[in-house]
């Protein structure tokens, strides 16, 4: 069994430049280059190396979650040799069959499913999240680190700006913000523009949280947040924001949550769609699915590209922010290492050393799959007409960065 383990290992380490150690179960070390180990890899147990052998990379997270490995060094370096091996998509037959199975028990096929499935990731609430999103509006989404932003608060607030600016959002426009998360965007879009937004959230915890800060901030009347899934339209309205939602329609149901997306929409209207995309089709990450988003798939820009046009809308622009994802869950990261103390002291049983190890892993590993230049899953936007896009659009990309260079875009308003 060592001797397959070692020839994995080997594998593995003739791909990339991280200098890594490994040490076996039986007290025996290897290392793939000859200087001091950027990381250590310890193995403690026959039964992490079983999971290795049959699982692959996902059966080393398995075994790392349960204690049975370690790590010690520079952790994302982990994760950076497992994406130059290019472990991004390439699953066991073992893996592929677990991740089939999960499919048939959690898709988000039906509402009710689709509800457990959000409050399953959602559902640590507010104060977790807390400890380690931005301190402005927690944003849990990819933010955009337009040229000469320093910290993760101003590329979150650039981040709700460009959106808004893509859809010419205007005082008195109404907009529906599709999984709106705690309220950020809602609360964005009526203090620097006007508008009014009504948040689709099937998640009862954060509804519940931003119905208490509208309240709090005496925007009743303002703005609103609706308890329902994303294929429950409520009405039409003039601009739709979607942030980071379409990964979380299920395999199958991509086409249901376009077409709802356009029926969001009066005709004419404008939006946004912000989500994670594969690089053609391919499984998601079945490790993810089961242990932080289960029902969710990510995928590929050209479906997603085909599911527009047969829903009637009109692609007007597509922009790649895949390299700002990388930033952006950087400092989600540190500041979850940081604050896990602060973490752990909220609920010890439920915030404990496992869950500390996949969130961590969670967090560190996406970081390296956005910034690895193996990889295959990228964060689009595309700007979506419902009907063709009239006259009044701009014809380039100009007027998106005129607030960057001081001139005020010819939307934007004083703060309420």
């Amino acid at each position: 069994m060592n001797t397959q383990l070692k020839k994995k290992m080997a594998d593995i380490g003739a791909k990339t430049k991280v200098c890594f150690r490994v040490v076996f179960a039986d007290g025996s070390s290897w290392q793939n280059h000859e200087r001091t180990p950027e990381v250590t890899i310890t193995i403690r147990n026959a039964r992490a190396a079983w999971r290795v052998l049959l699982f692959g990379h996902v059966g080393f997270l398995e075994a790392y979650f349960n204690g049975d490995i370690d790590v010690e060094g520079n952790f994302p370096l982990v994760f950076r040799a497992g994406m130059d091996a290019g472990f991004d998509g390439h699953p066991t037959f073992l893996v592929r069959l677990r991740n089939w199975w999960h499919e048939l028990r959690f898709s988000n096929r039906s509402i009710a499913q689709a509800k457990a499935n959000a409050r399953f990731h959602y559902g640590p609430g507010q104060e977790f999240y807390r400890q380690w999103l931005d301190e402005v509006g927690m944003a849990y989404t990819c933010s955009w680190f337009m040229d000469g932003t320093k910290t993760l608060e101003e590329a979150q607030i650039s981040k709700m700006d460009h959106v808004c600016r893509k859809v010419l959002l205007k005082a008195g426009d109404t907009f529906a913000d599709i999984g709106s998360g705690w309220g950020n965007l809602l609360f964005y879009a009526w203090e620097k523009y006007g508008a009014h937004g009504t948040g689709i959230n099937t998640t009862t915890e954060q509804v519940r949280e931003t119905r208490k800060e509208i309240k709090r901030r005496g925007l009743e009347g303002k703005v609103e947040v609706l308890e329902r899934d994303f294929r429950e339209v409520p009405r039409q309205f003039d601009k739709l924001l979607s942030i980071g939602t379409l990964e979380h329609a299920g395999r199958d149901q991509l086409g249901e949550v376009i077409q709802a997306h356009a029926n969001y929409l009066k005709p004419g209207g404008l939006g946004v769609i912000h989500f994670i995309g594969h690089v053609g089709v391919r499984d998601t990450e079945f490790w993810i699915r089961k242990y932080i988003f289960p029902g969710g798939w990510i995928p590929s820009l050209a479906q997603a590209i085909d599911w527009c046009e047969r829903c009637g809308l009109e692609v007007v622009d597509i922009e790649n922010l895949r390299r700002n994802y990388a930033l952006t869950l950087d400092d989600w990261a540190e500041r979850f290492d940081r604050n896990w103390e602060r973490v752990h002291k909220l609920d010890p049983k439920r915030f404990d050393e496992k869950f500390r190890r996949i969130w961590r892993t969670y967090l560190w590993s996406c970081a390296e799959m956005f910034r690895s230049p193996n990889g295959k899953t990228h964060l689009f936007q595309i700007v979506v007409s419902k009907g063709n896009v009239g006259e009044n659009y701009p014809m380039s990309r100009a007027f998106l960065y005129e607030t960057a260079r001081g001139k005020a875009h010819p939307s934007a308003r004083s703060a309420a």
